[in-house]
């Protein structure tokens, strides 16, 4: 029923009639949480003679989500929820560093802005749409020209073009569950009724596909690390354990027992959000004990005695607990991870080989395999969780070919078939 104001007041909500014609629909939703003033559902139905009608259901429709709890309680935008999510989310440092990441470098820029009740599946898919066709959101028509240096400069080689590449998969699927997460958080705060992740296609699983190093490409390689034979242990080791290199940096003279042929992996390296080096559990929070073979005993044993003599020298003495693998005459300090990856990465170049650091773990595990290693005892030398599911997964290839030898190798034992046979 209209008014002289042209508004049609009822006990919960309202029909307010704009200068327009169109009818405004507005229904009180409670206190909005994070501004802590009245938060209203409100709709706009466009004038036309359905439009009381239209306006009516809009009205019902706000009623029973307010009833039913299944209204979004605030407008407060994806920003704002990924700041509060991340005040009380509990994970350790350095993973909260890679969501920071990820967050600051795609989520921010293209949807920070935009309300949490508004998000949508459609919306997310969009998103995910925009990450594989260019990293840096381009959208396909970028044409500026990418710049190594900050400032006016005289332009090199180094300054070129843009050129769009995809997100990697993994990355996708990886921000697709961090917003999950906050979202999940969202609908436990009821901000919003429903988590419009869990509605969206999710990335797909990317398929492993591990290039490790060729056995001569191995050999190439820690050949030329041997060198510099503070390096060529390191290398050396990296590829009979299959460490990760966070692992390897972080390993202590007190965890190698090399009478019992044996280190013990119980931590990893990281930056912290200052860009000060720290130690953490390993990627699973479980240490492992890896065994070592007689090579790889006498290569520490000579590292030992070389870090002995370097702080011998100086008249320091090398505690145990000293770095395995460190800079520093008394292993006070760590090898930097950083710094090993890029010293493998330019030492590659120079040989021409396609490879990194992490790939050795992938050179450690298809060795493993390839000479009939089982699946549960490779996944507890490289540290994966899930009784092998992960070992499986990355190393299907390696472990079919495997499969195929064994097939072969009990085929040839067997005794001759007697009876007639096929042509």
């Amino acid at each position: 029923m209209g008014t002289s104001t042209g508004r049609a007041k009822r006990q919960r909500g309202e029909i307010e009639e704009l200068p327009s014609g169109s009818l405004r629909v507005k229904v009180y939703a409670g206190i909005d949480p994070i501004t802590k003033k009245r938060h209203y559902l409100t709709e706009t139905v466009p004038p036309g003679p359905t439009a009381r009608k239209e306006a009516e259901k809009a009205r019902t429709r706000f009623l029973a989500q307010v009833d039913d709890r299944r209204n979004p309680r605030t407008r407060a935008t994806v920003d704002q929820l990924l700041d509060r999510w991340l005040e009380v989310l509990d994970v350790e440092t350095s993973t909260r560093q890679g969501y920071v990441r990820k967050l600051n470098k795609h989520v921010r820029p293209l949807l920070g802005k935009l309300p949490v009740g508004r998000l949508d599946a459609e919306t997310l898919e969009s998103f995910y749409a925009v990450l594989r066709k260019c990293r840096d959101h381009c959208g396909g028509a970028r044409k500026a020209i990418e710049h190594r240096k900050v400032g006016p400069h005289d332009c090199t080689d180094k300054c070129r073009p843009h050129e769009c590449k995809p997100l990697a998969p993994a990355s996708i699927r990886q921000i697709h569950w961090i917003l999950s997460g906050a979202l999940n958080r969202a609908v436990r705060w009821r901000w919003i009724a429903v988590n419009p992740a869990d509605q969206a296609e999710k990335p797909g699983l990317p398929q492993p596909n591990p290039h490790p190093p060729s056995a001569p490409e191995a050999a190439r390689l820690v050949t030329e690390a041997w060198k510099d034979p503070d390096w060529g242990a390191f290398v050396w080791v990296a590829m009979t354990t299959g460490a990760r290199r966070s692992e390897l940096c972080a390993l202590r003279w007190s965890a190698v027992d090399l009478d019992g042929a044996v280190l013990t992996l119980r931590s990893a390296l990281y930056v912290d959000g200052t860009g000060k080096l720290r130690e953490k559990d390993t990627k699973t929070h479980q240490q492992r004990r890896v065994a070592l073979d007689v090579e790889t005993i006498a290569v520490l044993r000579e590292q030992l005695a070389r870090c002995e003599a370097r702080a011998s020298t100086l008249s320091l003495s090398l505690p145990a607990d000293g770095y395995v693998f460190s800079p520093d005459p008394d292993g006070s300090t760590p090898l930097v991870p950083d710094t090993a990856t890029q010293r493998f990465s330019r030492m590659a170049v120079r040989l021409g080989v396609a490879t990194n650091l992490h790939a050795l773990r992938h050179y450690s595990a298809t060795e493993l395999i390839a000479a009939g290693v089982d699946v549960r005892t490779v996944a507890g030398r490289l540290g994966h969780g899930g009784g092998g599911a992960t070992t499986l997964r990355v190393y299907a290839a390696w472990l079919s070919e495997s499969d195929q030898r064994a097939a072969s190798a009990l085929s040839a034992r067997m005794p001759s078939r007697s009876g007639p046979r096929s042509n």
